[in-house]
């Protein structure tokens, strides 16, 4: 009987412990949160101070960290706006934004904070939206309260009670649709003693697109709903268009400097494996988790899910972020660039890549030349001097990794294309090689080669008409002008050439 009684006191002191220790940290706004799990960990009580207007940010910029020792009440401000932008050069998206931007805003906050949440639907929108938190603790995660039609407002209030990073989404039905219009974003819910200083932090998010046309097909594209359903996006992007974090556009950092990304992903549908090629993340906070990874080279990130990544920067290049699922990243846009500026450390690594061989036609500046190609030829102004130009950029990332810059090829691997009778005595030949690959033994220049030229029908009929003007009037030969028209009769002659012969 002894034992029986001294064991229950034993027990009712552990439950008074613990009831202590939980109401103590609701209780003192500076007091570290409790480690023992629940919601309550992040509860300091009521906020102290004025109310403070939160910074808000478009991608990739971060808000300044909140650099305080307690509770605030934080009101948010964001208006919802559908508006047309580039998703691709020469195509335009109508998304559905958050803030302007896809992804929308970036929110920064403390845990413990109480957010005032304003949700504005601008008078020109279509549809009606709302917001769901992921960082929310409540039914719907603030969607229900939030339903927003055309010219109207809408406010709600929540408690951020959990660190870390968190998607925020529309629900409104159907949601998948909402989504995959680039109704997404990022809500920083940071530690009470912050996060460790880093020289850089940037915002970069993920989400897969479904447009009625094929990849990179120029002019407005309008959303696909079959291929949502099936999950068969046309562009796979980091933050909302392709080239958004490429070529002048890129994010900046210098040797020697530490650099945090808040990676999301949008989805609606796919699982990011996020990589940096030549870096790996000396920390990871896998779905914005409290408990940290080391040394990882790759990371999962659901759909609806994010991660906080950091890495130190030795060796000066270009850092290409991509989905390791690699085709999304050189087939449907998933690619970005840091660019790291520095002195070189041969210690390190021996010396710099080619940029051309991993970013393809992003490793040029911009793409304002096809961008400007497909304009012209949606008015019919189209010159041959603006497609040479255009098929120029595109010609860096699909052709000279094995023809060269030069068209000079490869000796006794890759034809070359300069000065070549191949395609002198017959012009259509480039267009047919692109589209239908060749095989087998050709003699260009007198010379016999016997290698493999895959079909590159990924490329669209203007994309194959643009390369090939920029080729037909390149390095000595002869010239001449090929139609969009031209490369998509070229195309109907073997719809089917998809294989690559081994």
């Amino acid at each position: 009987m002894k034992r029986l009684l001294l064991t229950l006191a034993l027990l009712a002191a552990a439950g008074l412990s613990g009831c202590t220790s939980r109401t103590s940290g609701v209780a003192d706004a500076n007091a570290a949160p409790a480690t023992t799990g629940g919601s309550a960990k992040g509860d300091f009580g009521p906020p102290q101070g004025e109310p403070i207007h939160a910074v808000l940010t478009p991608p990739p910029r971060v808000p300044p960290p909140v650099n305080r020792n307690h509770p605030a009440k934080v009101v948010v401000e964001l208006e919802v706006i559908e508006k047309e932008m580039p998703i691709s050069e020469g195509v335009t998206y109508t998304f559905w934004t958050f803030g302007g931007t896809v992804p929308g805003s970036f929110i920064r906050v403390r845990q413990g904070d109480t957010v005032e949440f304003h949700l504005k639907n601008a008078p020109d929108s279509k549809m009606p939206h709302n917001i769901d938190l992921h960082g929310v603790t409540g039914p719907g995660g603030g969607a229900a309260s939030s339903f927003t039609a055309p010219g109207h407002a809408s406010q709600f209030t929540f408690k951020a009670l959990n660190q870390g990073i968190y998607v925020y989404h529309c629900a409104t039905a159907p949601v998948g649709m909402h989504v995959a219009n680039g109704m997404y974003g990022l809500i920083l819910v940071e530690p009470p003693e912050g996060l460790p200083k880093v020289d850089h932090e940037y915002y970069v998010m993920q989400g897969d697109f479904y447009t009625a046309g094929k990849y990179r097909e120029k002019g407005h594209q309008p959303f696909d709903m079959e291929k949502a359903i099936d999950e068969h996006p046309t562009y796979v992007l980091f933050n909302g268009a392709e080239g958004a974090l490429t070529g002048d556009k890129s994010l900046a950092a210098k040797t020697g400097e530490t650099v945090r990304l808040f990676v999301g992903n949008g989805g609606p549908n796919l699982v990011s494996s996020f990589h940096v090629i030549g870096e790996i993340f000396d920390r990871v906070q896998p779905e914005g988790g409290t408990h940290p990874q080391e040394n990882v080279q790759t990371t999962l990130i659901p759909a609806g899910g994010a991660a906080i990544v950091e890495f130190h920067l030795e060796v000066p290049g270009s850092y290409v972020m991509v989905d390791h699922s690699i085709f999304r990243a050189f087939n449907k846009g998933a690619l970005a660039i840091l660019k790291v500026d520095g002195p070189e450390n041969k210690e390190i690594y021996s010396g710099k890549e080619v940029d051309s061989v991993y970013l393809g036609d992003r490793a040029e500046p911009n793409l304002k030349a096809v961008s400007t190609a497909a304009k012209a030829h949606a008015a019919g102004t189209l010159t041959r001097d603006e497609q040479i130009a255009a098929g120029k950029q595109l010609f860096t990332g699909t052709c000279s990794v094995c023809h060269q810059a030069n068209g000079e090829g490869l000796e006794g691997v890759f034809p070359p294309l300069a000065k070549s009778d191949y395609f002198a005595r017959d012009p259509k030949r480039i267009v047919d090689a692109m589209l239908h690959g060749v095989s087998g033994k050709v003699t260009v220049n007198g010379v016999e080669y016997h290698s493999v030229m895959p079909p590159m029908n990924q490329l669209t009929d203007d994309e194959v008409a643009n390369i090939a003007t920029f080729v037909l009037n390149s390095w000595g030969n002869p010239g001449g002008q090929v139609t969009k028209e031209q490369a998509s009769a070229s195309r109907a002659e073997n719809p089917a050439a998809t294989q690559a012969e081994h």
